[in-house]
C-alpha cells in the first residue's frame, strides 16, 4: 500500500471505517516515507537494468584445439590468442543491431584427434556459436569443417596448413596462416638451395598435417633437383624413433626433414645426435617452438632449422604490442599460433560489426571480403579462404633460440 497512493488511501479509510477514527491516524511516519522513498528508488533502479540488460547480446563464439595431451601448450597459445581478442573487444564496447555485445568464447579440447574434434565441432553447433575459431590439426580442422558447413556456422582456423581444409568448396572455411604448398615449397628449396643439399630423408607423423608438409616438400626437392633417398613414418604419440633414424643414417642424408608436431621433433634431433647422424635437420610449424628446443634437450645445434608461415613476431606489424600484451594477461611468452588466434577472432567480430549482424548468414560476405591491418600484417582472404599474401619464414637454432634467417 505505501507504493501506490491509491492504495493507501483505500486503505486508510479502511482503518477509519473499522476502529472509528474521525482525523487520519499518523500511520504514515518519517520512517515509512523514508522506507516509501527507498522501495520507489529499488524499483527504478531494478527496471532501469532490466532494460540495459535487455539492451545487451550475449554472443557465443568456439574455441577448438588440443587443451591436453603433447599438444597442449600450442593449443593453449591459440586459446589465448581468441580469448585475447574477445576480452579486448568487450572492453571497447562492440554494438551491433543497436545492442551492446558481451562476446563469450565457449572453448573445447579436441585432443589432437580427428573422432574427438567431431565431437567437439558438433557440441559446439549445439551450444549455438555463432562463428569458431579453430582447430589446430589439419587432422581434426577438415572432419570438423563438414560439421559447420552443414549447420553454416564460420569456421576460421589460425594453424591448420593442409591445402585439403580450403579446397572443400565449403564457404565457410578460412585459415590466418600460409598453406604447405607455400611452407613446403620453402622448405624443400631452402634444403636444396641455401643448404646444397642433394640428399634428403623425410619422415612424417601420418597426420593430415605432418604427411600433408612432407608431401610438398618432396615435391620441391625434387623439383630442384635434390633426391629423396629415405621416406619413412612415425605416428604422433610416438617418442622413440632410433629404429627409423638407423634406416635413414644407411642412406647417408644431408638432410634429415620431420613433418610433425615438437612433442616428436625434439626427441627425435636428440636421437638422431645419440646415433652419430650428422645431418642437418629441418622441420615445419608444428616443430618450431620454444617446446621443441627444451625436449631436444643437448641434441640441438646451430644444424636445425624450422619454418613458420607468417613473418617472424617481431616483425610483425602489430607482434611487438601483442607480445607485452599477451605476456601481461597470461604470464607466458607466446609460443606459436597466438597471432593468427586473435587475427582470426577479430576477423570475424570486425565481419559482424561491418554486417550489423552476428547471424552467420547475414555477415559471412563480410568476412570474405576482410581486409583489415592485424597482428600479423594485412587480413584478408582469397576466393578458397586461405590467408593473401602469406608469408613463410626461415629459423635456424642459435644461442639457445630459433632465430629468423
Amino acid at each position: 500500500s505505501i507504493e501506490f497512493p491509491h492504495a493507501s488511501h483505500s486503505f486508510l479509510g479502511t482503518i477509519r471505517a473499522r476502529f472509528g477514527f474521525t482525523h487520519p491516524p499518523s500511520l504514515i511516519t518519517p520512517e515509512i516515507q523514508s522506507m516509501k522513498r527507498t522501495v520507489v528508488a529499488v524499483a527504478l533502479m531494478s527496471i532501469g537494468l532490466t532494460a540495459a540488460h535487455a539492451q545487451e547480446m550475449v554472443v557465443k563464439l568456439g574455441g577448438a584445439a588440443p587443451l591436453t595431451g603433447n599438444q597442449s601448450h600450442l593449443g593453449k597459445d591459440l586459446e589465448n590468442g581468441t580469448r585475447l581478442a574477445i576480452e579486448e573487444a568487450n572492453a571497447k564496447g562492440v554494438t551491433i543491431g543497436g545492442k551492446k555485445v558481451k562476446f563469450e568464447l565457449i572453448g573445447e579440447d579436441d585432443q589432437a584427434d580427428p573422432r574427438t574434434g567431431t565431437t567437439v565441432a558438433q557440441r559446439l553447433v549445439d551450444a549455438g556459436v555463432k562463428g569458431v575459431i579453430g582447430h589446430l590439426n589439419s587432422g581434426t580442422s577438415i572432419p570438423a569443417s563438414r560439421i559447420y558447413d552443414q549447420a553454416g556456422i564460420p569456421q576460421v582456423s589460425p594453424a591448420s596448413t593442409n591445402p585439403k581444409l580450403t579446397l572443400q568448396n565449403f564457404s565457410g572455411v578460412f585459415r590466418t596462416i600460409a598453406n604447405d604448398v607455400q611452407q613446403g615449397t620453402g622448405l624443400g628449396k631452402y634444403a636444396t638451395g641455401a643448404l646444397g643439399a642433394k640428399r634428403v630423408a623425410i619422415i612424417d607423423d601420418r597426420t593430415a598435417y605432418g604427411q600433408g608438409l612432407a608431401d610438398e616438400t618432396a615435391k620441391a626437392v625434387k623439383e630442384s633437383g635434390g633426391e629423396v633417398v629415405a621416406r619413412e613414418f612415425t605416428t604422433d604419440k610416438a617418442t622413440d624413433f632410433n629404429a627409423i633414424l638407423t634406416k635413414i643414417r644407411a642412406t647417408n642424408p644431408e638432410v634429415v626433414f620431420y613433418g610433425g608436431m615438437d612433442a616428436q621433433a625434439g626427441p627425435m634431433v636428440r636421437q638422431m645426435k645419440q646415433l652419430g647422424i650428422t645431418a642437418r635437420f629441418v622441420t615445419g610449424d608444428g616443430g618450431c617452438s620454444p617446446e621443441m628446443i627444451k625436449l631436444a634437450g643437448d641434441g640441438m645445434s646451430s644444424s636445425a632449422y624450422c619454418s613458420m608461415p607468417g613473418l617472424p613476431l617481431e616483425k610483425m606489424p602489430g607482434g611487438a604490442d601483442f607480445r607485452e600484451r599477451y605476456k601481461k594477461r597470461f604470464n607466458a611468452d607466446v609460443q606459436v599460433y597466438s597471432p593468427y588466434a586473435y587475427d582470426a577472432a577479430m576477423a570475424i567480430i570486425t565481419a559482424m560489426q561491418k554486417a550489423d549482424s552476428v547471424e552467420p548468414a547475414k555477415y559471412l560476405p563480410e568476412l570474405r571480403n576482410r581486409n583489415f591491418p592485424g597482428v600479423i600484417g594485412n587480413v584478408a582472404f582469397d576466393a578458397n579462404g586461405d590467408i593473401k599474401e602469406g608469408a613463410v619464414t626461415i629459423y635456424n637454432f642459435k644461442d639457445g633460440a630459433w632465430v629468423p634467417l
